[in-house]
């Protein structure tokens, strides 16, 4: 596994994508990815990030990632985006995490970090919901634990067509793993949608927390995901979007 490296991508791209003021805006958004807690085939997925327009970014693994959550560490990087699915949390990383929303950093949660977190009811408020490997309550009746199902071939909605996360996506096929039976909270906007049985409707919103910028993609299994464009084009916009938001751009 890496461990905390920088890697620069071009930022000319980002004009087309309508997330920057205008194109001499120079500053690359600066990115902590977290990762560990859930394999993933480290090659494509690394691939795809570095091809990213406007973004560079650190890798930092768990046990050791609360560390760059904690003030002054974290105070470089204009966003972070999860790709982990850790159980727990210690007390600390707790105050850190939610400091650092208060500050303003966006935040990206992608795919299985959507399942992350069982014994904290806190991050079901920052991200917008939770995938729950335990039996659960809704509306006073108790629900199964969710679900998930690989190689799925989902047709995609996009909900909202002005949003900067999906400007110019239009509704697409992506072949990904869905999760099923999950929670998903009335405050979050509505990005992206399915009508797969085996997948919750909604694969893609945004959420607000303290003063930052949520968005969540259930979306990003493996390299059938990581490599359909319309997909890294979602990610990267949605990066962008927290990043430049966090920035006061």
């Amino acid at each position: 596994m890496k461990t905390l490296f920088s890697l620069s991508i071009t930022f000319f791209l980002c004009c087309g994508m309508g997330l920057l003021s205008s194109c001499g805006q120079q500053k690359e958004m600066n990115v902590l990815l977290i990762v560990g807690g859930h394999d993933f085939e480290e090659e494509p997925f690394y691939a795809m990030m570095d091809k990213l327009p406007g973004i560079t970014y650190d890798v930092a693994e768990h046990p050791d990632a609360y560390q760059n959550l904690k003030p002054g560490k974290i105070d470089g990087y204009d966003a972070v985006l999860l790709y982990d699915m850790p159980s727990d949390i210690p007390e600390d990383a707790k105050k850190d995490f939610v400091a650092m929303l208060e500050k303003g950093t966006g935040l990206v949660v992608l795919h299985h970090a959507f399942c992350s977190y069982d014994f904290w009811p806190e991050y079901t408020n920052i991200i917008g919901g939770r995938y729950h490997h335990f039996p659960w309550e809704k509306n006073g009746e108790e629900q199964p634990p969710s679900t998930y199902k690989h190689d799925l071939a989902l047709d995609v909605k996009v909900m909202d067509t002005r949003h900067p996360v999906t400007k110019g996506i239009s509704d697409f096929q992506i072949v990904d793993e869905a999760y099923g039976g999950t929670e998903i909270l009335e405050s979050v906007h509505p990005l992206l949608a399915t009508d797969e049985p085996a997948s919750g409707p909604l694969v893609g919103w945004t959420h607000n927390y303290a003063n930052a910028k949520v968005v969540t993609l259930t979306l990003g299994h493996d390299k059938q995901a990581w490599e359909n464009p319309v997909f890294s084009q979602v990610l990267s916009q949605a990066v962008l979007w927290v990043a430049i938001s966090s920035s006061g751009k």
